[in-house]
């Protein structure tokens, strides 16, 4: 997997926000063939979450790939590791270069088009630790994600993440910032987004 140095990188700026943006972390032929390739090895599955006595379908399709015996479970969605595969373990370690971490799992969320998206929330699961590093690629089509402090919804960040781009979240950020990719009525093409994290064993 090859990576190409980024022109610049961009740092958001926000009370306890430590986020850094690669763009092109990943180059546009790494990216085509790691998209082509997720799209069709990854066990791509459809969530349900339980609201109003109701079950509703999760607006984007997910997969939980990590390390044996690291299951991970949200907002009552129990997720068993799956298989690294070829891809996935030469992203991991591109992403863990450029954030200076290691990882343990990914989180992988295929957009379908813009009626999947995300809504507000920040992964601040007990199981990653009080300030975890996080790494986020994007692949495919491009998206609009949001940042929003806790405590001051008004105070918020837009950025439009690229095919190949990187977003680094360190420090404080999950515990004083909300992040999201709202839906959109305009039409785009799959995105596929690989959230790297690390899992606390117990």
């Amino acid at each position: 997997m090859t990576g190409q140095p980024a022109l610049f990188d961009e740092h958001p700026k926000g009370p306890g926000l430590d986020v850094t943006l690669i763009r092109n972390a990943v180059d546009s032929d790494a990216a085509d063939a790691a998209l082509v390739a997720l799209r069709e090895r990854v066990a791509w599955r459809q969530d349900y979450l339980r609201m109003f006595g109701e079950l509703i379908a999760v607006p984007r399709l997910e997969s939980w790939v990590a390390d044996e015996g690291l299951d991970y479970t949200y907002s009552g969605i129990h997720h068993d590791p799956g298989p690294w595969t070829e891809e996935l373990i030469a992203l991991r370690d591109l992403v863990s270069e450029h954030a200076g971490a290691t990882f343990n799992s990914v989180l992988c969320n295929l957009y379908r088009d813009g009626n999947d998206g995300v809504d507000w929330h920040a992964d601040d699961e007990s199981e990653f630790g009080p300030m975890p590093v996080i790494g986020s690629l994007s692949l495919g089509a491009s998206r609009r994600f949001d940042l929003r402090r806790v405590e001051a919804h008004a105070e918020k960040i837009e950025l439009d993440l690229h095919h190949g781009d990187l977003v680094i979240m360190r420090g404080t950020t999950q515990a004083l910032w909300q992040h999201r990719v709202p839906k959109t009525k305009k039409p785009v093409g799959e995105r596929i987004n690989l959230t790297f994290r690390t899992v606390k064993k117990s």
